[in-house]
């Protein structure tokens, strides 16, 4: 019997399926061990030794794999395709082998790029060894990052209070974005004209032609600056006779797209489906783990981390194939297509994302996938099969219009493109993201029979004024293609990257544009200013570039670490020396549009509007950075620093309180306050008056008596819930918009849905959270199979969670026995198991008893004993029906 390890449990159960009776499959849970998140796991004093620790979780993982392998004839590691996987195998056997359960056993490390059986049993025939290079270009990465965020991190906290950290690749998307908001908050509108002419042909058909060319002169795009100059130009077209001086018909050929790249997947996704790259990521594993389909559990996708964009020689063949059977004969090319990537430092090893199988069409798997899994399966099918598709065959019409005015001359063009082949676009077409430009061509539609040298008739001119826009702000979308673009990360860590920037509160997401707050422009500033090099775009992906060179086995690891270290310790050391003074002064000057916004009477923004003689500077508090005033404490001006400064400043511009109006029921004021935490709502005065923050997306400007009152009135109860008779009620907390039913939480998307949210959707956000299990953004475990139903009621359902399979009956989780397998446990079995556990479990109202336990007190060193409460809490009448039964 041979152990086999893989990452996910999911994965384990369908690899067994395929394997038989001659191996045990095992899930390691993704990593067994990582660097404790303290000093001294890399040190670079020793040659950057890393100490790793296993969590308690993976302990026990580990400890499976080796009573297993005590009796196996030998150990593969079938862990992902990629360095993470490479990594996750490596610690695998280092962990066994100081447990000194490896011997003279075999140890073979196998991939596959898709959960199918013929790719497993392939993988089997064919293993090798785990890869060093691979793996040192992981000990590389995971040092760097310690060594960036655990060195840089510490700075900010004591030169930047209310920062929260600093990592090698997240600050450096952070500063992508910071610098596109800083490039709207410079940009200068400016105006221009467009002038056209809507004609009609001999034959009676109208068609728009735009000006090109007036009086000799070329037109470029935007040259007409102004009104005066449209309208002179107006009246030439008024006034002209028009002929086609030429009609050419262009035939073009556009070619497909390859399949889809972990960041090409999640672009997609994004435009066409809406879903976060985190979302995305979540549906593909699941396709990739496998599906159950018809009684068979098979992946329907391959590895979804990857930047290749080939597909294997017997997937192009299926392709081509299914194309042939799908769209005829035509759609298929005379040869395969085979395409190389264009994203700077990628790495092709692996195959592009693409279909298991490509006879599985997205309408024979639909009832067995979710509505998310359908969507974005299809998507990935329908991009890999047009991707050996025929290229799409299209006529382009250029048309070139002669206006004459008395001898004064203009011209005009109109252009226009027919589809004559649909090729691939019977199966797939790119989305544009907001902002991108569409391909040519894309935008013309068909033009009407025109004719060289004939007359046209003028039907009317139209001059229209428009305004330059500023480069729109980045989606989570286009910003991963900018960053793949740059060199920056790889394709696993771009969910994570924009994960962790939300988390920090550093970024927004509005309308699935992302707005850098006022927390993480600081950050960007400051190391913009202090550590201009580890935020350069250049030099990170210069490291990014050496990191595949460790993994080709063309640089030492150690090297690496030592050239970054010398100079980076040496920045870390200066900054000791930084006064926040020097701090303040820098990030005065580089967030000046932001700390300090124009004014509409054109006065000096830095000096205060208070006292009228003080400088306006910024001030780092505990909880972060504000807006005060030089002349403290005689003039206490404060103003919150908010990623809407301006708006903000306004309404900012005096302490005084705003009145708003009375409460109709206490008589009493309501204000409109500015604190140094932000903007708030009050009502009454002193110490016992009813205070509410502005929630995020709501400005001073905003706040009227309404509002104001539908915020005090907070939290808001909603009614009763009809199962448990408790009240559900709403209101905005911590992490956002909430309801509270019976002591636990569920989020709720939006701020106006605490003031709008009735019963009926309230119970079934309820229900929808409390099927996810407890945990603030956790899923409970898929049921592995439902075993019947609890007399009580309810479903009975063996689960597989973090400590191991158990049964679970509404709020109660009972653990398997050691040994027990998952897919052996009966019926009765559950009942008894989740008797004996609701028996331990406190009755309402009561303390479970205890064992006397020793507890540290408030004074350090010292220790008390509490003691067991004599009674017991009574078992529920479910036991003694499990009994029974």
């Amino acid at each position: 019997m041979n152990v086999v390890v893989v990452e996910s449990p999911a994965k384990a159960k369908t690899i067994n399926k395929y394997l038989g009776p001659g191996y045990k499959v095992l899930a390691s849970f993704g990593h067994v061990r990582d660097l404790p998140a303290k000093d001294g796991s890399v040190r670079p004093d020793e040659d950057f030794e890393m100490s790793w620790e296993v969590d308690s979780a993976s302990a026990k993982r580990i400890k499976d794999i080796a009573d297993a392998m005590k009796s196996s004839d030998g150990l593969i590691l079938a862990t992902d395709p990629d360095r993470e996987g490479e990594a996750i195998s490596w610690h695998v056997l280092d962990v066994l082998k100081k447990k000194k359960v490896i011997g003279d056993k075999p140890v073979k490390r196998v991939v596959f790029n898709a959960i199918t059986k013929s790719a497993v049993l392939d993988a089997m025939r064919n293993p090798r060894d785990i890869d060093i290079s691979l793996v040192d270009a992981y000990l590389a990465r995971r040092a760097l990052d310690y060594l960036v965020g655990f060195n840089l991190s510490p700075v900010l906290w004591r030169k930047l209070p209310g920062a929260r950290s600093a990592g090698r690749v997240q600050s450096v998307a952070l500063r992508l974005v910071c610098d596109r908001e800083s490039e709207i908050e410079r940009f200068v509108s400016e105006e221009y004209w467009n002038l056209s002419a809507l004609l009609k042909t001999p034959r009676g058909d109208e068609f728009e032609a735009r000006l090109v060319s007036a009086e000799g002169k070329r037109l470029q795009a935007k040259s007409i600056g102004n009104g005066e100059e449209a309208n002179r130009l107006k009246a030439l077209l008024d006034g002209a006779a028009y002929r086609v001086e030429s009609v050419e018909a262009k035939p073009t050929k556009r070619n497909p797209a390859p399949p889809f790249t972990t960041s090409t997947l999640q672009q997609a996704a994004s435009s066409k489906l809406g879903f976060s790259a985190s979302r995305t990521m979540q549906v593909a594993q699941r396709l990739y783990e496998g599906i159950d389909i018809g009684g068979e559990t098979v992946g329907l996708i391959t590895y979804m981390r990857t930047d290749g964009v080939q597909m294997a020689p017997e997937a192009i063949d299926a392709a081509r194939k299914a194309v042939g059977e799908q769209f005829g004969a035509r759609y298929v090319p005379e040869k395969p297509r085979f395409y190389s990537t264009k994203a700077k430092n990628a790495q092709e090893a692996h195959e592009a994302i693409r279909p298991t199988s490509f006879d599985r069409t997205p309408d024979q798997v639909r009832r067995y996938l979710d509505p998310d899994q359908l969507r974005l399966y299809d998507l990935v099918w329908k991009r890999g099969i047009a991707s050996q598709m025929a290229s799409a065959e299209i006529e382009r019409t250029t048309v070139e219009i002669e206006a004459d005015n008395g001898g004064r001359k203009a011209g005009l063009r109109a252009t226009g493109s027919v589809i004559r082949f649909d090729g691939f676009i019977a199966a797939y077409t790119d989305q544009k993201e907001d902002g991108e430009q569409p391909d040519e061509g894309d935008e013309d539609g068909r033009l009407p029979e025109i004719n060289a040298q004939e007359k046209l008739d003028k039907q009317k001119v139209n001059a229209t004024q428009h305004f330059t826009e500023p480069p729109p702000r980045y989606s989570e979308a286009s910003l991963i293609k900018k960053m793949e673009e740059l060199g920056i990360g790889r394709p696993s860590t771009y969910a994570a990257t924009l994960a962790t920037l939300r988390d920090r509160e550093y970024i927004i997401i509005d309308k699935r544009k992302l707005i850098p707050e006022a927390k993480g422009r600081l950050v960007t500033a400051f190391l913009e200013s202090f550590f201009t090099r580890y935020v350069e775009y250049d030099f990170t992906a210069d490291l990014e570039e050496k990191l595949d060179k460790i993994s080709a086995g063309e640089l030492d690891w150690k090297q690496v670490l030592r050239d970054f270290w010398k100079d980076f310790f040496a920045q870390i050391e200066d900054t000791k020396e930084l006064r926040v003074t020097n701090v303040l002064d820098a990030l005065n000057e580089e967030l000046a549009p932001l700390v300090f916004p124009k004014r509409e009477d054109g006065s000096d923004p830095r000096i205060c509007q208070v006292c009228g003689t003080g400088k306006l500077s910024l001030k780092l508090g505990k909880f972060g950075a504000f807006v005060g005033c030089s002349n403290y404490p005689e003039c206490n001006y404060t103003r919150q620093l908010s990623a809407d400064g301006g708006a903000d400043a306004e309404a900012a511009a005096s302490n005084e309180p705003q009145s708003l109006g009375k409460d109709p029921h206490t008589g009493e004021e309501i204000t409109l306050r500015n604190g140094r935490f932000g903007p708030y709502v009050q009502r009454g005065d002193g110490k016992e008056a009813k205070r509410a923050s502005l929630p995020k997306g709501w400005t001073p400007a905003s706040i009227d008596h309404e509002k104001a009152l539908a915020l005090l009135s907070l939290p808001r109860d909603i009614g009763q819930h009809p199962e448990t008779g408790k009240m559900i009620s709403a209101g905005i907390g911590r992490y956002g918009p909430f309801l509270l039913h019976d002591g636990s939480y569920a989020n709720l998307e939006t701020v106006e849905d605490v003031f709008s949210i009735g019963l009926n959707r309230a119970v079934t956000v309820i229900a929808d959270k409390q099927s996810k299990g407890p945990g603030r953004g956790r899923s409970a475990p898929a049921a592995l199979k439902t075993l019947g139903d609890h007399p009580d009621g309810g479903a009975i359902t063996v689960r597989d969670g973090k400590y191991g399979p158990y049964v679970n009956w509404g709020k109660v989780n009972a653990t398997l026995p050691k040994g027990k397998a998952a897919d052996s446990v009966t019926l009765e079995e559950a009942l008894v198991l989740i008797a004996d556990k609701a028996g331990k479990m406190p009755a309402k109202g009561k303390k479970a008893p205890a064992k006397a336990k020793t507890t540290k007190t408030a004074k350090a060193g010292e220790t008390k004993t509490a003691k067991p409460k004599a009674k017991a809490a009574a078992k529920p009448k479910a036991a003694a029906k499990a009994k029974k039964a």
